[in-house]
């Protein structure tokens, strides 16, 4: 099968991650189109002749140009054939993975993004100084978020987000929850059941998922050797 799919990522982006283990899980051919944030390469006009919103991820496919990594994956599980458990047709289980991805926007993916640009990237990017009472409240934010995640989401029995098997709504959650831990937050601190469900999803989608965080892994690291100061 030719490789018509063009993936525009940049595996420092949470939703391009996601989108990146879903690709090599489910073995759907792409060519790897990188897209480096720090160089400022989603601002050129090359790339906004592909993505009109200049931001990452997005995809070419035959007659589509596509951004949105929700949008992205709805599109990929109907058009290719993977396994129905990521994206089920079945419509009352699909309903609850599309409530999770609809949820997802204003709560996981802004609160842990919020926190983790405030606390890591812009004082790296712009030289900003970290104010302890602004940190605090956004940290706050965050853990209401995670706490009602560990509670709801996986406090009913079920592995994973949506039942007994994992679907997208694993990996979208699983890569945002991640990104805090760049700037020494360990999501899973006084959370058994999260810490659970993130070592299943692990488990289910290795080696990717190791793949794909690497150099977040790594930045983590540096993180909690730099707290230990």
């Amino acid at each position: 099968m030719s490789k018509n799919l063009k993936y525009y990522y940049d595996l420092m982006s949470q939703p391009s991650r996601a989108l990146w283990i879903f690709l090599e899980k489910t073995k759907i051919p792409y060519e790897r189109c990188l897209v480096n944030l720090g160089k400022a390469e989603h601002l050129t006009d090359d790339f906004k002749a592909i993505n009109r919103f200049q931001k990452v991820p997005c995809i070419a496919d035959n007659q589509i140009n596509l951004a949105e990594s929700v949008a992205i994956l709805r599109y990929l599980c109907r058009e290719y054939k993977v396994p129905d458990h990521w994206y089920p047709h079945d419509s009352r289980r699909r309903a609850r993975v599309d409530e999770y991805l609809e949820w997802q926007h204003h709560n996981t993916r802004s609160a842990c993004a919020v926190y983790f640009q405030y606390m890591w990237l812009r004082p790296r990017m712009f030289g900003s100084k970290v104010d302890p009472k602004r940190a605090d409240q956004y940290r706050v934010q965050m853990e209401v978020c995670l706490d009602f995640i560990e509670r709801e989401f996986l406090g009913q029995g079920a592995p994973f987000i949506v039942g007994n098997e994992i679907s997208v709504a694993d990996l979208v959650a699983i890569c945002e929850i991640e990104q805090p831990k760049m700037a020494g937050y360990d999501p899973c601190n006084g959370r058994p059941n999260l810490t659970k469900w993130m070592e299943r999803v692990r488990e289910e989608t290795n080696p990717f998922y190791d793949q794909a965080h690497k150099f977040v892994n790594k930045l983590a690291q540096d993180s909690i050797a730099k707290n230990k100061l």
